[in-house]
């Protein structure tokens, strides 16, 4: 029989059946854990099978759901059951189920679960809707700042512990205290905990596309809502909501400006398409289910589902709708309610208006927005959506350089999603190969990078003659996810006229900053824990910490750096003397000023480099 992969398993299952080891089966966890590994088998009534030896066998029986929602889902056949190591390791072994904690409000608008890519929008519509009372909650309760409290103190312990002793121990007792958080009605603050869960548990397992950064990113944002709740000073916003609200909206015209492929870690797939307002507010139209690469392919030109339109994704990115009795989300999402009326209308091109003015605006106005936006959003909202005119120079390495008309800045043109069987990575390829062309382009600045865009669409700049030749029908644009652009759609070059070559690149504010050094060391902290951190800063290390920061005049970003150092290498004595094990609470503080200064920091750096 071949092996069987492991139902999800709910993180607050996995939390109790941890908890009720001993001390002494819990130092055997993890290397139960790995011995799981491919020993899942069929059973009967669609149940799953793990034996250890010849006498133990541990059953699951998920739930209709197709998750281990429930302790008595999880079995074990040993005489210690269910306080057993055999159905922790299991329990362990089996991937996070996703956290029902935004069941749409829209019962027609089924949404993404937790850790699929939300729709990046601007926030701008949100001023454009009526404010709910759903929208508008209180400071958090007692009861909230109480399980904030207990969040921080496991994030805290788990960050001490870093991903080589963040096993499967430590991912229990933050579990436990997210479902703590989850039951005082804290659910951006559970979202956050799965995260960083899911980040040491792709760490530990040392798979391809884990990324040190991504999981760092998560501790910040976990271990700063922890603190503003645990203050009782936090608003609506780290708070969140169980539910999306939706706000009415009345009659609402939007046009299309493209269609996005989302793909998910978990396994999600489906389609953005982005929409624009006459008033130039951004919104999204999703449909994003389960089916990875296969269902993002497909949905491009799957039907919207959205008061009755006959349209799908591929019509909707380049016609448009009127909405009668619309309802938007906070963050630009329409809903798909009952009382909904759409009719199709038709879309405008890139170069008529409104949507030209969208691509009329300063670049680096319109990058300092996005990223100010990105940064004060929660989750893992990303940049909203840019537009501008570039000149294509030519490939370099793994990227596009073009340089922004009208005097614009030099930036780089990456991949928006690498995935092979997606169109994105072939079509820049394509358009690398006619350095000299003028596009139009929409896409997200990379908050990660110096003047770095990530195309979603591309079409013809009006007027010039070195442009794109689209289609009539493609209405003035190419969704670089799903459209692939040919030989016939880009101008014919002159006689005689010889390919050209990227100009000098400049310098990188980002990378020639020594603010890297604090960056490895946040990132040596979530690799190797505390002690890694005071390991790497420790003699003369620590002079060459500070010195090169303040040298730059970086002098804040030093100060935090040097006494984080300090703390990580901080060891207090009892009562006689015997060197006893520091609080993880200072540490995080610690951990946390130097990570909230150094994105702050960056982001700066990042938007000077549009200038």
């Amino acid at each position: 029989m071949s092996p069987e992969p492991l139902p999800p398993v709910a993180p607050e299952v996995l939390a109790e059946a941890v908890g009720q080891l001993t001390a002494r089966l819990r130092k055997k966890l993890d290397a139960a854990v790995a011995e799981c590994a491919g020993k899942a088998l069929a059973g009967s009534g669609g149940s799953v099978e793990v034996r250890f030896g010849e006498d133990t066998l541990v059953i699951l029986r998920p739930g209709p759901s197709g998750a281990v929602t429930e302790p008595g889902q999880a079995v074990c056949s040993c005489l210690l059951a269910p306080r057993c190591l055999h159905r922790a390791a299991v329990l362990g072994a089996a991937p996070l189920a996703d956290a029902d904690t935004v069941p749409p409000a829209d019962p027609a608008a089924p949404e993404p679960s937790e850790g699929t890519p939300p729709p990046v929008t601007a926030p701008v519509t949100a001023s454009s809707v009526p404010v709910t009372t759903e929208e508008a909650r209180p400071s958090p309760t007692p009861a909230q700042v109480d399980a904030a409290a207990g969040l921080w103190l496991a994030a805290a312990e788990a960050l001490a512990a870093g991903v080589t002793a963040g096993g499967t121990v430590v991912q229990a007792e933050l579990l436990r205290a997210a479902h703590s958080a989850r039951l005082a009605g804290l659910p951006r603050a559970e979202a956050a905990a799965l995260r960083v869960v899911r980040g040491l548990r792709t760490a530990r397992e040392r798979h391809r596309g884990q990324r040190l950064s991504d999981l760092t990113a998560a501790f910040r944002t976990l271990l700063a809502g922890a603190a503003a709740l645990a203050s009782g000073a936090a608003g609506s916003e780290e708070v969140g909501s169980a539910r999306r609200a939706y706000a009415e909206g009345g009659s609402l015209r939007v046009l299309g400006l493209c269609r996005e492929p989302v793909l998910s870690a978990t396994g999600y797939g489906g389609v953005t398409t982005h929409l624009l307002g006459p008033d130039g507010s951004l919104y999204t139209l999703s449909d994003v289910r389960p089916g990875g690469v296969s269902r993002a392919k497909g949905a491009g030109t799957a039907s919207v589902a959205l008061g009755g339109a006959v349209l799908d994704h591929a019509g909707l990115a380049r016609g448009g709708l009127l909405i009668a009795g619309a309802t938007v989300s906070a963050d630009g999402r329409l809903g798909a309610g009952r009382g909904v009326r759409a009719t199709p209308v038709r879309g405008a091109d890139w170069s008529q208006e409104p949507v030209a003015a969208f691509f009329a605006r300063p670049v680096r106005e319109a990058v300092a927005s996005s990223l100010d936006a990105a940064a004060a959003a929660p989750g893992d909202a990303g940049p909203a959506l840019l537009g501008c005119d570039v000149e294509v120079l030519g490939a370099a390495d793994d990227h596009l350089l073009a340089r922004v008309l009208d005097g614009g800045p030099l930036v780089r043109l990456r991949v928006a999603h690498p995935h092979p069987e997606l169109a994105h990575a072939e079509n820049l390829r394509r358009i690398g190969g006619f350095p000299g062309i003028v596009l139009r382009v929409l896409g997200r600045p990379d908050p990660d990078r110096a003047a770095t865009l990530r195309p979603l669409a591309v079409g013809p700049v009006p007027g010039a003659s070195s442009s794109l030749r689209l289609p009539e029908e493609w209405r003035g644009h190419a969704d670089l996810g799903y459209d692939r652009l040919q030989g016939d759609h880009f101008p014919r070059p002159e006689a005689g006229a010889a390919p050209g070559t990227p100009g000098p690149v400049g310098t990188d504010p980002l990378a020639d900053a020594p603010l890297w050094r604090v960056r490895r060391l946040l990132e040596t902290g979530v690799a190797g824990g505390r002690r890694a951190v005071a390991e790497a800063a420790r003699g003369a290390d620590r002079t060459a910490l500070g010195v090169p920061l303040r040298r730059a005049g970086l002098a804040g970003a030093a100060e935090l750096a040097e006494g984080l150092a300090a703390e990580a290498d901080r060891r207090p004595r009892d009562s006689f003397g015997r060197l006893v094990d520091a609080s993880p609470d200072a540490y995080a503080r610690a951990w946390l000023a130097s990570a909230v200064h150094l994105d702050a920091a960056e982001r700066a750096l990042v938007t000077a480099s549009w200038s």
